[in-house]
Parts: C-alpha cells; sequence; structure tokens
C-alpha cells in the first residue's frame, strides 16, 4: 500500500518533493506527542514543532470548530476575535513592539517584514546567513541560502558565514567572540556600499535552527543590531521555530538574546498547524508601509484563526508549557551529555527548552563532520520508533524538537532508543 501511495504521489507531486526517511512514513492520526501509521505502529514525535501544543490538541481542535460553525471572514469587518487575540499576542512582547499584521505562513511573514523593511528604509539590501531558510515564495528563497545557490541570490542579498562556536572559539571570550561575528556583519553592508546597494536590513532565526542551533557568544544579537541601525537598518527576528516558548526561559528567542527587533516573524506553531503567522512591528514602521502600500491578506487572521490562535495561548499558560519545556530540556540535556561521555561519535550538544543539536563527528580532535553517520542515526531512530531529523552545514546535526508537551517519561524513549542506536553503530 505505501509503495502505491508514493508512486500516486510522485505522479501527482513529482518525483523531486521532499520526503523524510529512507523508507517514507505514511501516517494517519496523531494525538499528543505521538503520531500512528497507516499500519497502527506508533511513533514518538521528536522533531515537530507545527503542533507547538501537542497533535490535535482538543481545546485548539474545539476552539476552531466552535468558531467555524458561527462565523468566519475576513479582517475588513470589526471582529472581536481578532482584536482580542491581537491584544493578547502583543502582550507578550516590549512595548515598542505593539503592531502586528496577520500572514498564513511564516513564508508570507517574511515576505512582508522583507517589504516593510524595504519600503521603511529606502533601501533593498538584505543580509541572512549563509545557510538559512525563511522561505519559499520568490523574495524570500532568495536569502533562503539553505536551498538557494549564490548564483540565484541577487544583487540585492548578502550572507554571512554561519556562527559556528563549537569550531570558532579558539579561545576567545564572549565579548571578542560576538564582535567578531558583528564585524563580518559590517564587511556585508560594506560590500552593499560599494557595489551602490542601499541597506534594508538583516533577517536572522533567533535559533539558528537551519544553521544548527549554535550556542552564540552572548552579546552576539546586540552586536549585530548596532551594527545594522548605525548603518540605517531594521533588525527581522524570525521565530518561527523559537518563539511561543520554545526555550523554556523565555516567550520568544530574541528576548533570549536580550536584544528588541525592529520587526518580528511569527509562523508555524502560532495555529498548532492551522495557517497563521504575523508580523510583529514597531507602529511607526507599521504607519508608514501601510500610509503608502496598503496591507490585506483575504485568509490570514480570520475569526477562526484568531479563536484557534488564542486556544494555543491559553493551552500554553494552563498546562505551564514553558515551565514543562525548562524543566524537560534540563533533563533531555543532562541525558544527552551523558551519552555523550558514552558515544565518542557525539562531539558537541547545544541545546535550550525543547530544542536541542547533537552535533556527530567523526574525530573530535579534528572535528570532522559526520554525515553519513548522522543520516543512518536519524533513519535508525525512525525505525525504533523516535522521529527526529538533522541540519547544519555537513548535515551532521542531530534536530530534536518536539511539541511541548513533551515529558520525562517521553525523554527517556528518546534517549534509551539514542543510545541503543549509537551502540549498534
Amino acid at each position: 500500500m505505501r509503495d502505491n501511495l508514493l508512486e500516486r504521489r510522485q505522479k501527482v507531486l513529482g518525483r523531486h518533493t521532499p520526503l523524510f526517511y529512507d523508507k517514507p512514513l505514511h501516517l494517519v492520526r496523531g494525538e499528543g506527542v505521538w503520531l500512528w501509521d497507516a499500519d497502527g505502529r506508533r511513533y514518538l514525535d521528536a522533531y515537530n514543532n507545527v503542533p507547538h501544543v501537542g497533535h490535535c490538541h482538543p481545546r485548539v481542535v474545539q476552539a476552531l470548530c466552535k468558531q467555524a460553525s458561527i462565523l468566519n471572514t475576513h479582517t475588513r469587518y470589526l471582529d472581536e476575535h481578532v482584536v482580542a487575540y491581537a491584544e493578547r499576542l502583543l502582550a507578550t512582547f516590549d512595548p515598542s513592539l505593539s503592531n502586528v499584521l496577520f500572514c498564513c505562513t511564516g513564508t508570507e511573514a517574511n515576505e512582508l517584514a522583507l517589504r516593510i523593511a524595504r519600503e521603511t528604509t529606502g533601501g533593498q539590501g538584505i543580509i541572512s546567513t549563509a545557510f538559512a531558510y525563511h522561505g519559499n515564495s520568490a523574495a524570500v528563497s532568495a536569502i533562503s541560502s539553505v536551498f538557494t545557490p549564490p548564483e540565484k541570490r541577487g544583487p540585492f542579498v548578502r550572507n554571512i558565514p554561519v556562527p559556528d562556536p563549537y569550531r570558532d572559539r579558539a579561545g576567545r571570550p564572549d565579548g571578542e567572540l560576538a564582535q567578531a561575528y558583528a564585524a563580518q556583519v559590517g564587511d556585508a553592508i560594506a560590500d552593499f556600499r560599494r557595489e551602490g546597494v542601499r541597506f534594508a536590513g538583516i533577517l536572522l532565526c533567533t535559533a539558528f535552527s537551519s544553521e544548527g542551533l549554535p550556542s552564540l557568544p552572548v552579546g552576539y544579537l546586540p552586536e549585530v543590531a548596532a551594527v545594522v541601525r548605525a548603518a540605517g537598518g531594521v533588525l527581522i527576528a524570525d521565530e518561527v521555530q523559537a518563539g511561543f516558548g520554545r526555550f523554556g526561559s523565555h516567550m520568544w528567542g530574541h528576548q533570549l538574546h536580550g536584544v528588541i527587533p525592529d520587526l518580528v516573524t511569527l509562523g508555524k506553531p502560532m495555529g498548532n498547524g492551522h495557517p497563521l503567522a504575523g508580523v510583529v512591528a514597531r507602529p511607526d514602521l507599521v504607519e508608514r508601509f501601510t500610509r503608502e502600500s496598503m496591507y490585506f491578506n483575504t485568509f490570514a487572521g480570520n475569526p477562526v484563526s484568531c479563536a484557534v490562535g488564542m486556544a494555543v495561548l491559553d493551552v500554553l499558560r494552563d498546562e505551564q508549557l514553558l515551565e514543562n519545556a525548562r524543566r524537560v530540556g534540563d533533563y533531555v540535556l543532562n541525558g544527552l551529555n551523558r551519552l555523550k561521555a558514552r558515544h565518542q561519535l557525539i562531539g558537541d550538544v547545544r541545546g535550550r527548552g525543547l530544542f536541542f543539536a547533537v552535533e556527530m563527528v567523526r574525530n573530535r580532535a579534528s572535528q570532522e563532520p559526520a554525515g553519513e553517520e548522522t543520516g543512518r542515526i536519524v533513519n535508525a531512530m525512525r525505525d525504533r520508533g523516535v522521529l527526529l531529523s538533522r541540519i547544519g552545514i555537513h548535515n551532521n546535526i542531530l534536530k530534536i524538537r518536539p511539541p511541548m508537551s513533551f515529558g520525562i517519561e517521553h525523554a527517556d524513549l528518546l534517549l534509551e532508543t539514542l543510545d541503543q542506536v549509537l551502540t549498534a553503530s
């Protein structure tokens, strides 16, 4: 049955549409941190952040169904749900970020943030990292260097090297390393200037997720923000993966770094799988942008979407999921470091809250990436009933990012299974 479905899929979606794992999964049901395939086998989901508060959370499903049975329309009419949700969401940000524009996807949010940055600064030049992913529209894919080769990025994009303190530290303290990384941003701005391109801003994922979740030196983002603003640009924080309490200690990744962005983009976890996203911004930027360029999105921020978004915030609060992320996250990190002591293939363990990176190397002294080995580990974990993925320039970093309801018992299963797979490697 799976082979037939795969063949049908390839006929209608194309042969190059990506799938996870050497043996693709045919999933049919989800609940909490669990997924079931068509054969009835259960899998622990240690990867998906789209069902942020858990697959098919009953409160989120109930909110969606209730509002869908009453009214759903666009935002050109007054609606209490839309305004109340915007107020509730903005209350989690610094007071200087007091406006929100709704979208349907993270790609749309980043696209809109780029428009705002470019139209309010008068510039075109955008900086991202050399292994970034921010979406798949024409404008956003140009800066999503993880999938877009240099020749397709165009004259208005510059990429800075991926911060990699695991390899770059060389005995330098955080302050010195942060300044060195920030200087690379200054170099990119100077290159724009030499080419006659006016600078607009920088777009960074606050988790640096695709880049491998590096343990950034303290002060890095404030240093970057200072360089960017001195050049007349804006700082855009992509919170699609780090936001909504993923790190446990803070609601938003930029808060962890001690910086207030000019624009913040939100996506996947916002609606727990329902298409809801947004751009949170300084009101002066929104005023300037919307005065000259009306923004309207038929489906974005509709009453059903806002009811879903409100339910997600309710569950985060009522089930104390940020505290859960801190508690369980510390437990997982301790367990991963114990595995590091046992398995030489693990070169570095990084993470915070319920977001982890386990970097695999063939030799700890040389730090040679173990990309092929990491691919085998991901597939072996799937075969044993635990789902995770891999990231990084060399595809040698395990990416572990479960739903926020992930508990100690789930962590034990994750750690025990990873130990078994590494022992068998």
